[in-house]
C-alpha cells in the first residue's frame, strides 16, 4: 500500500478495508468506545455501524448483532475510540500565520525573544514587517511590559509588530510606531490605550490602540490565507481537532474557507463568527448560511468584545486592579453601543456570542442579555466567551436565558499566578469557575482561544480535571473545588461545544445521525492519570466515515 508522507503523518489511501467513497457504508467494530450522551453521561461501545451518508447508523455494544456483509470492515483491535473534538473557540487562520511568522510562545525571557527575533529578521531579509506573536511579559519574569527600546537595533530598520499572547496588546518598534503616526501627542482612541512613560510612547498598545498601527502592515494576500488555513488545519487535525468555532472572523478568512471547501480542500468544521455585525452582513446579508461542503461551514452568529485580557489589564473589572490601582481595565464597547449591536445581530437572526473576562464585563452582559431576551424570544443560545472572572453573584445569571459558557481550561493553567496578582486572594470566588457554572445548570462548552493556547484538547482535558499547569503546579490544583469530571470536560469538548453552535444534530458525540467524526487513540483516557493526558497520541482521525490521518507506523 502506498502512502504519501505529510510531516509526521500519512494521508491514508481509501482502499482495501476502508471506505471507497462517500457512498460506502462499513462497521467499525472491536474498539474500546467512549463518548457521551446529552445530558453529559458516559457512554461505552465496542463499534459503529456506518451509512452511506458518512454518518452514523447505530453505536453498538459487545452483544450486538453486527451487520453481514458491510462495504468495509475496520477492526480496532481494542483500541480506544471517542468522537473527534471540537474546539469550542479558536481564531483558525490567525493560528496557521502564527506557524507561519514568528512564534515567541515558548520563550522564557525577554534575552531569548530578543534573539529569537533578531535571528527570524535575518533569516527573512526581504520581509518588509518583522511580524509575530506569543510574548508574555509575565512567563518571562519580567515586572514590565517590555518597550520599543527594547528592540532597537533589531530588524535593520524594518518596522516589528508583536502580538502579546491574548492577542490584546502588540509590541511594537519606534519604526512601527512612526508607520502608524503614533506620537507623543496621539490620544489612545476610545476602547484602548497607548501605553504612555515620560511623555512618550513606550511601545505597547492595547486593545482599539492596536489599529494604529496595526493599519500601516502591507496587506496580506489571498494566497497568504490559503497558505494559513493549510497550515492551521494540519495543526489541528493532528491534535484530533475535527471541528472548531472560529471567533471572530473576517470577509478575507470566510473566503478563503470557501476556496477550500470548493476545491474540495476543507478537512475541519468550522462553525464561523463574523468579527462585528458590519462583517456578517458583508458575507451573509441579512440571514445566517446554510451548512456547506456536507456539514464543513457555516457562519451562524456574531461575535463582539466588551472588553479586553487580564494579562494586558484591559479586562473590565468592578474594582481596580490590586496590583494597578489606578486601572480597572477598558470597556471595549459602551452600554449602549454593546445592546445596539447584540440588537443588530439578534434582528438577523444571528447567534450572539461576547467576549468578556472582567466581571463588570461579564456583568454587562448579562444585562444586556437579560434586556434583549425579552425581545428577541426562542432558542437563541447567547454566548459569553471566555467568561473568566465572575463575581460569585453573577454566576446563577448564566442560566437564567440559557447563556453559555465558553471557556478555555488552558487559561486557568496559564494564568492563575497572574490572577492572584491582577485580583489578589479575595476576589477569586468566581474566576475560570467550571464546576460552578455546572452546579448552576450553565450550559458549558470547552475551548482553547488558539493561537492563544495550543490547540490541543489533551492539554486542555488535563487542566480542566486537575487545574494545574505544565508543572504539575500548584500542587493539588489551583482553586481544586472548581475542577470537573472526566465526563464533564468531555461533554465541553464535544456535545456542549456542538451544542454552542446548534451543530449538535449534525455532529459531536457519534450519536445516530451525526456526521462518523472520531478519533482512534494510543490509551484509553478514562483509565489514565489526568497528568499523562496531554501525552496522549492521535493514531487516527476519520471525519464523516472517512479516515484523514493514519499516524505513521500504523
Amino acid at each position: 500500500m502506498m502512502v504519501r508522507k505529510a510531516g509526521a503523518f500519512l494521508l491514508a489511501p481509501l482502499l482495501a478495508l476502508l471506505p471507497a467513497s462517500l457512498s460506502a457504508s462499513g462497521l467499525i467494530d472491536n474498539v474500546n468506545g467512549l463518548t457521551v450522551d446529552a445530558t453529559g453521561d458516559l457512554v461505552h461501545f465496542t463499534g459503529l455501524v456506518i451509512g452511506k451518508d458518512g454518518r452514523i447508523e447505530k453505536r453498538l455494544g459487545r452483544g450486538d448483532p453486527r451487520p453481514e456483509r458491510p462495504d468495509f470492515r475496520y477492526d480496532g483491535k481494542g483500541r480506544t475510540l471517542v468522537p473527534g473534538l471540537i474546539d469550542g473557540h479558536g481564531h483558525v487562520t490567525s493560528l496557521g500565520f502564527s506557524l507561519l511568522n514568528l512564534d515567541l510562545s515558548q520563550t522564557r525571557s525577554l534575552d531569548e525573544a530578543k534573539a529569537k527575533i533578531a535571528a527570524f529578521a535575518a533569516e527573512n531579509p526581504g520581509r518588509p514587517w518583522i511580524i509575530g506573536s506569543g510574548w508574555n511579559q509575565e512567563v518571562w519574569g519580567l515586572g514590565r511590559f517590555p518597550t520599543a527600546a527594547d528592540l532597537a537595533g533589531i530588524g535593520g530598520g524594518r518596522p516589528i509588530l508583536l502580538s502579546r499572547v491574548d492577542g490584546h496588546a502588540v509590541w511594537v518598534n519606534d519604526a512601527a510606531l512612526a508607520a502608524g503616526g503614533v506620537t507623543a501627542t496621539t490620544r489612545s482612541p476610545a476602547g484602548g490605550r497607548i501605553e504612555m512613560a515620560g511623555g512618550k510612547p513606550t511601545g505597547i498598545l492595547v486593545d482599539n490602540a492596536m489599529a494604529l498601527v496595526e493599519k500601516a502592515v502591507p496587506a496580506r494576500q489571498p494566497k497568504d490565507y490559503d497558505a494559513a488555513l493549510a497550515k492551521a488545519q494540519d495543526a489541528l487535525l493532528a491534535r484530533g481537532v475535527t471541528a472548531i468555532a472560529d471567533m471572530g472572523m473576517d470577509i478575507r478568512d470566510w473566503q478563503a474557507f470557501r476556496r477550500a471547501g470548493d476545491r474540495g480542500a476543507l478537512r475541519i468544521r468550522i462553525m464561523a463568527y463574523a468579527a462585528g455585525t458590519e462583517q456578517a452582513s458583508l458575507i451573509a446579508g441579512s440571514a445566517p448560511t446554510p451548512w456547506l461542503y456536507d456539514d464543513k461551514l457555516r457562519l451562524g452568529g456574531v461575535k463582539l468584545l466588551v472588553d479586553g485580557a487580564l494579562g494586558s489589564r484591559g479586562a473590565w473589572l468592578k474594582a481596580p486592579y490590586a496590583d494597578a490601582p489606578t486601572q480597572a481595565g477598558i470597556p471595549i464597547l459602551t452600554p449602549a453601543q454593546l445592546r445596539n449591536q447584540m440588537s443588530r445581530a439578534a434582528m438577523d437572526g444571528f447567534q450572539l456570542a461576547v467576549h468578556a473576562i472582567g466581571d463588570q464585563g461579564n456583568a454587562e452582559v448579562l444585562d444586556a442579555i437579560d434586556e434583549l431576551a425579552a425581545t428577541y424570544k426562542g432558542d437563541r443560545r447567547w454566548r459569553i466567551e471566555h467568561a473568566q472572572i465572575v463575581d460569585p453573584a453573577d454566576l446563577p445569571r448564566f442560566a437564567l436565558n440559557g447563556t453559555i459558557a465558553s471557556m478555555q481550561p488552558q487559561h486557568e493553567s496559564s494564568d492563575w499566578k497572574m490572577a492572584i496578582a491582577r485580583l489578589g486572594p479575595a476576589r477569586l470566588g468566581g474566576a475560570y469557575a467550571w464546576k460552578s457554572m455546572l452546579d448552576n445548570k450553565v450550559p458549558l462548552t470547552f475551548g482553547s482561544d488558539v493561537p492563544v493556547e495550543p490547540a490541543d484538547p489533551f492539554i486542555g482535558l488535563k487542566s480542566a480535571l486537575t487545574r494545574t499547569d505544565s508543572h504539575d503546579e500548584p500542587f493539588g490544583g489551583w482553586l481544586p473545588e472548581q475542577r470537573v469530571t472526566l465526563a464533564d470536560a468531555m461533554r465541553a469538548y464535544t456535545w456542549g461545544a456542538a451544542y454552542a453552535g446548534f451543530a449538535e444534530q449534525r455532529f459531536g458525540n457519534l450519536a445516530p445521525g451525526q456526521r462518523a467524526d472520531f478519533l482512534i487513540l494510543d490509551k484509553d483516557i478514562e483509565l489514565a492519570r489526568p497528568a499523562d493526558l496531554p501525552q496522549t497520541q492521535v493514531r487516527e482521525v476519520w471525519i464523516g466515515g472517512q479516515r484523514v490521518i493514519l499516524k505513521e507506523g500504523d
